[in-house]
């Protein structure tokens, strides 16, 4: 009883991003429905923000799910449906934003950042270490004085 219990609740979870593409959005053609729904696993919703709009079950997304299929039954390729939607929409729904112009900041804030935290800590470290004298020997009348400590101090 348990078993059946846990696999239907696995079921229920599994099927859970499933249940935003309706059947009547779904092509007869299963080359382009699997083009097209890994096309909407790269399209952020524009409301939900978290969610792509294969799994999202808001009205945009349903009418971005129909855009996408729309553009596949007319014959375009993957990327000319990704650069409609992106010409429409802007850039925000893309996952994962091309790498060229004003987004190379973002690329390459990250790696710089660090490169820069690793050098500043080096010269911080580097600065310590020269600024740690070396010890210097004791004068005449410091030895002097030590020994006669250390002879007290056995006594």
């Amino acid at each position: 009883m348990k078993a059946r219990l846990l696999a239907a609740a696995l079921a229920v979870l599994l099927a859970a991003p499933a249940l935003a593409v309706q059947p009547d959005e779904v092509l007869g053609d299963p080359a382009l429905e699997a083009r097209a729904r890994t096309i909407s696993q790269s399209l952020r919703c524009p409301i939900c923000q978290g969610e792509n709009i294969d799994e999202s079950n808001a009205a945009i997304s349903r009418d971005l799910r129909l855009y996408v299929r729309e553009r596949l039954v007319a014959g375009d390729s993957d990327a000319q449906v990704i650069d409609a939607v992106t010409t429409r929409f802007g850039e925000f729904v893309l996952f994962e934003p091309k790498a060229d112009g004003a987004n190379l900041i973002l690329y390459w804030a990250g790696p710089v950042m660090a490169l820069l935290a690793a050098l500043g800590t080096w010269l911080f470290l580097r600065g310590r270490q020269r600024d740690v004298a070396a010890p210097q020997p004791l004068t005449v009348d410091e030895q002097a004085r030590l020994d006669r400590l250390m002879r007290d101090q056995d006594n």
